[in-house]
């Protein structure tokens, strides 16, 4: 039997999340907020969290620095059921990451440090300890600056072995979207963009184009829609969920939760239309509460949730 079913590669930073600073900041000024939050941040260790308190025996392979703020990212991360024995530590004189999110209404400006991030590399990765998982699971893309030309290997590898794959390239910082992601997509069983993210990868302006050209070229392409809801395409055939009604106080690590709640299901071999509702209902849930993994530190209530919002 597989020793995990989803090993996480990818970046581990915390984040804090900064409420209700102006739109506009004036140098000079000392401004009031009206709250902080400082949690785990990054794509791939909310997935790992949150995936992990769905249910399924998830580990990482990552980088962290030898600090408090890697500390306490990795005791987020362990007390939250998630293997870290095979997260490194930076040699070098080297910070963890670390994300500040201004919420300003219902919009985020979001400033990485990235640090360790971009400290990771393909020789830091313990393959047999990756490759004992069921899946492989691999988050922001564009941030794996010593990881990224090594991506493909690792991702060609793991469907040598027989695992599944996902991917969720996130937001590419510098704007490129460099054909080197389009390579990877036929060793990706699922993909996970937004619909800005989607048309920037198919490199068109339509969202109906971008996800017929993903689909010839992944597995499944499940697409967060935000308030419209999310839909998946597999082949020729597309579903779609409208949106769960919630009272959101904060999308943080909704995307994230949505990957986590798809891939739980997939696992479990349940349906594409069956993964996109429950992805779909791990999204909302992630907005119930500030931050990525706040809402999913309480497990009663996450059961309590999905058990009533089930078949919405």
């Amino acid at each position: 039997m597989a020793r995990l079913d989803v090993c996480v590669v990818g970046e581990i930073n915390p984040d804090l999340i900064l409420y209700g600073p102006p739109k506009n900041l004036e140098p000079e000024r000392e401004t009031l907020i009206r709250g902080y939050r400082l949690t785990l941040g990054s794509s791939s260790a909310i997935f790992a969290h949150n995936l992990s308190a769905l249910g399924s025996r998830v580990g990482m392979a990552s980088k962290v620095g030898k600090d408090t703020l890697g500390q306490m990212a990795l005791e987020w991360l362990s007390s939250g059921g998630v293997d870290v024995t095979h997260v490194r530590s930076s040699a070098r004189d080297v910070s963890t990451g670390l994300t500040v999110i201004l919420a300003h209404e219902r919009e985020r400006f979001i400033l990485t440090y990235p640090g360790a991030i971009f400290d990771l590399r393909y020789e830091d990765i313990d393959l047999d300890y990756v490759f004992s998982a069921r899946h492989l699971h691999v988050a922001s893309y564009f941030l794996q600056r010593g990881l990224r030309p090594k991506v493909p290997a690792l991702l060609c590898e793991a469907k040598r072995r027989g695992l599944t794959t996902s991917l969720d390239t996130n937001d590419d910082p510098d704007g490129i979207w460099g054909g080197d992601v389009r390579s990877v997509l036929d060793q990706v069983d699922i993909l996970f963009p937004n619909e800005r993210e989607a048309r920037a990868i198919a490199q068109t302006e339509s969202v109906e184009s971008a996800i017929a050209w993903l689909s010839e070229r992944v597995g499944i392409v499940a697409v967060k829609c935000g308030s419209q809801g999310a839909s998946a395409r597999k082949g020729r055939n597309e579903w779609r969920c409208l949106p769960i009604r919630v009272t959101a106080v904060d999308t943080v690590g909704a995307g994230d939760s949505f990957d986590a709640g798809f891939v739980h299901r997939f696992l479990e071999g349940a349906s594409v239309e069956a993964c996109l509702a429950h992805a779909n209902l791990a999204g909302a849930y992630s907005t119930t509460c500030d931050g990525g993994i706040e809402a999913y530190r309480d497990r009663a209530g996450m059961k309590k949730f999905f058990r009533e919002h089930a078949g919405a």
